[in-house]
């Protein structure tokens, strides 16, 4: 039946706003989110694809909108009321990275160098990984515009799915639950943040700049080589300009996804949950052989999402139940839906 009707539904976990999910017609619905796809599409092909994490919540939020055209504007609302402590939260840390690399800091080129050239000679490489990568796999000497293949795109697609993955598993959690989805959230902004200080105590070269530099063999940056001649690219629609090249230890990207995996372990009870370390496995692989990281800076980034995990998961077990008014409330909590 179209309309707006009203159908029982769990409560939002003492949200302002309605308390049942306001029913959407299939007409109405199909409609909606067919203009969204279309704008996306268009957007993403002439633009680019999302990239900062105000974008990419914009665009998470105008599906759920499209999902639930018909419902009242208060039930919209609800997600940018829950959501903006995230996203000051991310904003900060966004501008705080780019300021980092403002600073004049020392940055270190050489360990990661002799660490990866350690680590390559145990397996009988005589030059680092990405060197060793680059030539079996992009050509000799590497460069940027020659035609991709097609693991290229695999792994430029892999790489950009970092700047989506987060965000969207915690979308999908908020729909689901509200508690689980700040048990998320919590280690997502706590690996940011932990990585940020790292950053700040310990800028370091990536690959690609050392090689400009003269410290070590010739790699290419060939990140976007994936994607050439499709037209698609990453934009950043509201936070421009905040990157922080000497940003390398440990790798986020790697930390991230290698977070996403442990936390769908720990999760899920499918014995299939254990293909989720193929993600963690194909970035790291991205990582290396594009030159933005060192092997080093992988395992740091592992080993920074395993520490997380475990500190946070104590701080949650050592608190006595949730917090009544503060949207950091404790681990357990009600259902949200969209």
């Amino acid at each position: 039946m179209s309309g707006t009707t009203e159908r029982p539904q769990r409560a939002h976990d003492g949200q302002a706003g309605p308390r049942v999910r306001p029913e959407t017609g299939a007409r109405a619905r199909t409609l909606a989110v067919s203009a969204y796809l279309v704008l996306l599409v268009a957007w993403s092909s002439t633009i680019g694809i999302p990239n900062d994490p105000i974008g990419v919540f914009l665009w998470i939020w105008g599906a759920f909108v499209a999902w639930d055209v018909q419902a009242p504007r208060d039930w919209h609302l609800r997600f940018p009321r829950d959501w903006w402590p995230v996203l000051l939260g991310l904003v900060v840390y966004w501008f705080t990275r780019g300021l980092v690399d403002e600073l004049g800091l020392p940055v270190h080129v050489q360990m990661p160098i002799d660490v990866d050239t350690w680590l390559a000679g145990l397996v009988g490489w005589d030059a680092t990984p990405t060197e060793v990568l680059q030539q079996a796999w992009c050509g000799d000497p590497c460069t940027r515009d020659l035609p991709p293949r097609w693991w290229d795109r695999v792994l430029t697609t892999v790489y950009a799915s970092h700047f989506l993955v987060g965000l969207t598993l915690a979308a999908v959690l908020w729909v689901r639950d509200r508690g689980h989805w700040w048990t998320w959230m919590r280690r997502y902004l706590a690996i940011n943040y932990a990585a940020l200080v790292i950053y700040l105590v310990y800028p370091m070269a990536p690959p690609w700049m050392a090689s400009q530099d003269g410290a070590m063999g010739a790699v290419e940056r060939i990140t976007s080589r994936g994607w050439a001649g499709t037209g698609l690219d990453r934009a950043n629609i509201v936070l421009q300009g905040m990157g922080n090249p000497v940003a390398a230890m440990p790798s986020l990207h790697a930390g991230i996804a290698f977070l996403v995996a442990i936390h769908g372990v720990q999760r899920l009870r499918h014995p299939s949950r254990w293909l989720l370390l193929a993600y963690p496995a194909a970035m790291s692989l991205a990582l290396v052989y594009f030159a933005e990281h060192y092997v080093v800076d992988i395992v740091a980034g592992a080993a920074l999402a395993l520490a997380v995990v475990v500190l946070v998961g104590r701080w949650e077990r050592r608190r006595s139940g949730p917090v009544e008014g503060g949207p950091l409330a404790g681990a357990s909590g009600g259902t949200v839906l969209a």
